[in-house]
């Protein structure tokens, strides 16, 4: 949702205490900044569905004066609600009803019990019969034939265990480093540790710290994810998907429209091996194996 962001919010209350000092100081500064290097995505969300992208990394946050109204935030806060957001998602659900998707709700920023109660009840209600639920371990045919469309994780588990329409958390592996090289080798070693049994994210993003940021004063996110986006996207091709150790599951990146990223990820599929994947095999839609 970073393809939204309001330059002129506050910066988030869960960013270092020397950031929101200098926000309150060099707003002006501190603001379009932020909003250079937090802006990680262009497309809207019907255009990334549209592009290939099947899991949402929704990070949600209340603004100080927002009233009840939820946000999207990324060191700022987006200028799109998220009932907005989530209505979108639903409309291009309803036109592609063969399609399935994976909201991951997480970091809730400065969100209340209440705000998550009415964020919850506004997704079960918004989603109904197309959300898969927890209890079950789905299949592109189930789903196919219940009419669900929707995995919805959400990163607060009391309020997971209260819901059986939302599933736990899922993990996201990311290096925390604006090298690319680094970021492999850290995919690389999580790789060799034993695969999580459900979902998990391989994440090609890069991040940024506030020596790198100082160091690079015209540098933005998008032009060090475009120069070592080579890099990552070769990295990305020699993967295969699948159960097994070492196999890929979900993969992330950063602008993800201004790539081949979407086509390529799509394209791992292919390798899946069809004998123990028998609703690809049935269906033959690459597309739809996970």
């Amino acid at each position: 949702m970073s393809f939204c962001l309001d330059v002129s919010s506050p910066v988030l209350r869960s960013e270092p205490c020397l950031l929101r000092v200098f926000d309150r100081l060099f707003p002006c500064w501190t603001r379009p900044c932020v909003y250079r290097w937090a802006t990680t995505q262009q497309s809207v969300l019907s255009d990334q569905c549209d592009l290939g992208i099947r899991f949402l990394d929704l990070r949600i946050a209340r603004k100080p004066a927002g009233g009840n109204t939820l946000f999207f935030a990324h060191g700022i806060y987006s200028l799109m609600a998220v009932k907005e957001a989530l209505d979108e998602v639903a409309a291009w659900l309803d036109a592609h009803p063969k399609e399935v998707v994976i909201i991951s709700c997480s970091r809730f920023d400065s969100l209340t019990d209440k705000d998550h109660a009415r964020l919850v009840e506004n997704i079960i209600t918004l989603f109904g019969e197309k959300l898969c639920s927890s209890q079950e371990t789905p299949t592109l045919r189930s789903c196919w034939s219940r009419g669900q469309q929707v995995i919805v994780s959400y990163g607060n588990l009391q309020v997971v265990l209260q819901h059986p329409e939302l599933w736990a958390e899922i993990p996201y592996w990311y290096a925390d480093s604006p090298d690319p090289k680094k970021v492999i080798a850290f995919l690389e070693d999580q790789k060799r540790r034993r695969r999580p049994a459900g979902f998990y994210v391989s994440g090609l993003n890069l991040t940024e710290d506030a020596p790198y940021v100082l160091l690079h004063p015209l540098e933005t996110m998008r032009k060090m994810t475009m120069k070592a986006l080579r890099l990552l996207l070769s990295w990305a091709s020699e993967q295969r998907p699948g159960p097994e150790d070492g196999g890929v599951n979900i993969v992330c990146c950063d602008f993800v429209g201004v790539s081949q990223f979407c086509s390529l990820v799509i394209g791992l599929n292919y390798k899946l091996n069809y004998s123990t994947h028998p609703v690809c095999r049935t269906q033959g839609d690459a597309t739809g194996c996970v």
